[in-house]
């Protein structure tokens, strides 16, 4: 299973960053092709379960997500959230963590271990690095909209 890591600098509060991030329907305007739909009532929380619904036609995949770990920010404190991939073709854990950064900024880390049912290990390098792209450029909109 590909794991990989990466890391933002916003000039944003640490619960406002959080709130961007967290906000589950957001995704869906920073992930091309993906509907987002939350099937639990909010707030969000820990049990929290979601689908990022993703593709053109017939070729569309779901990946379902459940909030397995939230604990906020608060008090300066750094926020975690961990979301566990049980859908039928994406498996795998996501961490999206939110620290204080530079001049009172936010520091972001979004770990992800990313697992495609029926997709053969040869192929772990180019998911890799098509996720790591993906998801970089949708944690930089997702920071970037208010």
């Amino acid at each position: 299973m590909p794991t990989f890591s990466l890391t933002r600098t916003a000039p944003l509060a640490l619960g406002e960053a959080w709130r961007r991030l967290t906000e589950w329907p957001r995704h869906a305007g920073a992930v091309p092709l993906t509907r987002i739909e939350v099937l639990t009532p909010g707030p969000t929380r820990q049990g929290t379960r979601f689908v990022a619904r993703s593709g053109v036609g017939p070729l569309v995949f779901d990946d379902v997500m459940e909030v397995t770990v939230w604990r906020p920010p608060a008090d300066g404190e750094p926020g975690l959230c961990r979301l566990e991939k049980r859908g039928r073709v994406v498996l795998g854990w996501a961490e999206i963590e939110v620290r204080p950064g530079p001049g009172g900024g936010s520091r972001v880390v979004w770990r992800e271990e990313l697992r495609v049912r029926f997709l053969p290990r040869v192929f772990d390098g180019v998911l890799e690095r098509t996720a790591r792209a993906m998801f970089g450029r949708a944690a930089d909109r997702l920071l970037r909209r208010a």
